[in-house]
């Protein structure tokens, strides 16, 4: 068990005490916070308690991976994050580590939006902010399957844990889709499980006006990693070749279909009707094998679990 912490005196107690008898060790990741969590975690009196204090603040990313270094050497098979600041019920744990146990996901995550009645209850906002941000994440990561991929509640199969690229992975807020983007890279089978949050009195230290400005831009760069990776630099497929087509005539007729409408605008000259096909048509194959390039996509997520192969 993992616990990235920040500011959360008034929780972290409660969220340990909770904690299910069978977690073998818990690794609480102070991450350099201003009030008293650490004393807070010192007080509780247990030797499966392994606290870890940042001089400074790295980030959620940087303190799980922090975490997932300690429980790796302690030898635990899942490692389960779970944040310190009381909206994760662990009553949901043992949902998230038995897919893994019986292979049939090697990574899994809540979904709080498989739950109508705690939905309602979450802010307007990060409803919105979700809805989009998990479309794009689809697109990037490649796991058409999955949904709100910013939540934290996750737990990892340990021989997953080690293939992946941890340099990769971002160490603030983009910390849980850059390991979407980075299980892709190694073909890991998730899974969504369903799970509701707990809003109360907790404050996000998430930036919505980041989230739209910064998430969107990494994004894109996973997306163009993930594409250049899998159907250009270790395989080549159909997927490929629609690709390789399909975009070139898209930006053909795009650019030439521009420029003449720009001409004709300027000369008052009456574009002809094979000037016009020769910009339709490339644009009309293009979106064509776009099309059907994303359809294969969608049909290529990880089916089975990396540790059956």
């Amino acid at each position: 068990m993992i616990i990235p912490a920040f500011n959360v005196e008034n929780y972290i107690t409660t969220v340990i005490r909770q904690l299910p008898q069978f977690i073998d060790d818990i690794v609480v990741v102070d991450d350099c916070s201003r009030d008293s969590t650490a004393q807070q975690v010192e007080k509780i009196h247990d030797k499966h308690i392994h606290l870890i204090r940042h001089a400074q603040n790295k980030g959620v990313g940087g303190a799980m991976l922090s975490g997932y270094k300690l429980a790796n050497e302690l030898g635990a098979e899942i490692m389960v994050k779970i944040d310190g600041d009381d909206q994760m019920d662990p009553a949901y744990i043992e949902s998230l580590i038995i897919p893994i146990i019986e292979l049939k996901a090697d990574y899994t995550k809540g979904n709080r939006f498989l739950h109508m009645k705690e939905l309602q209850r979450m802010p307007i906002i990060r409803r919105i902010g979700n809805l989009g941000l998990s479309f794009l994440t689809k697109l990037a990561s490649g796991y058409w399957n999955i949904f709100d991929p910013t939540n934290g509640y996750t737990a990892i199969h340990r021989t997953v844990y080690q293939l992946m690229n941890k340099e990769k992975i971002e160490q603030d807020y983009f910390f849980e889709t850059s390991m979407l983007l980075q299980l892709n890279m190694i073909n890991a089978l998730i899974l969504d499980i369903p799970i509701p949050a707990k809003y109360e009195n907790q404050e996000s230290n998430l930036s919505p006006i980041k989230t739209l400005l910064v998430f969107p831009i990494k994004l894109i760069r996973g997306l163009i990693n993930r594409v250049l990776y899998h159907y250009f630099l270790f395989d080549f497929s159909i997927v490929s070749i629609y690709l390789m087509i399909g975009i070139p005539s898209l930006l053909f007729g795009f650019i030439w279909g521009l420029a003449k409408w720009i001409h004709a605008i300027r000369t008052g000259i009456v574009t002809t009707t094979g000037t016009v096909l020769i910009a339709v048509l490339p644009i009309i194959i293009g979106v064509q094998l776009f099309t059907q390039a994303l359809s294969l996509d969608v049909n290529n997520i990880p089916k089975t679990s990396i540790r059956q192969e």
